[in-house]
């Protein structure tokens, strides 16, 4: 990639409208659930799918059912994207994403990530 290519590509990268909110991992074999959130459901999945082929997932329920069944025996989904105004402060996001958490946490009777 050339200098101005690289840069064009890098401008749209910050430009990029982001979206927050709530995610699930579900378990095919064992009927397990895992909600989580991010503020970015975007590259939430690269994450975590790296942190379990590493070995080095800080949820060790999640790391059992991948070590088990494989990347294939696990599925990820967004169940409650959430749209923020840019002015909205901080915690104002921080406290609607630990909401949705809870709720989608009750309802999906999931464990947390």
């Amino acid at each position: 990639m050339k200098g101005e290519e690289r840069r064009a590509a890098v401008s749209a990268y910050k430009e990029r409208k982001v979206s927050a909110g709530v995610y699930a991992v579900r378990c095919a074999a064992s009927g397990q659930v895992w909600v989580g959130t991010a503020p970015d459901l975007a590259t939430i999945r690269n994450r975590l799918w790296f942190q379990l082929r590493m070995g080095v997932s800080p949820h060790r329920d999640l790391q059992a059912a991948w070590t088990a069944h494989g990347p294939d025996g696990l599925a990820f989904e967004v169940v409650d994207p959430v749209e923020f105004k840019e002015e909205e402060p901080a915690y104002a996001r921080a406290a609607t994403l630990k909401e949705r958490l809870a709720h989608w946490s009750r309802t999906l009777e999931a464990g947390r990530l």
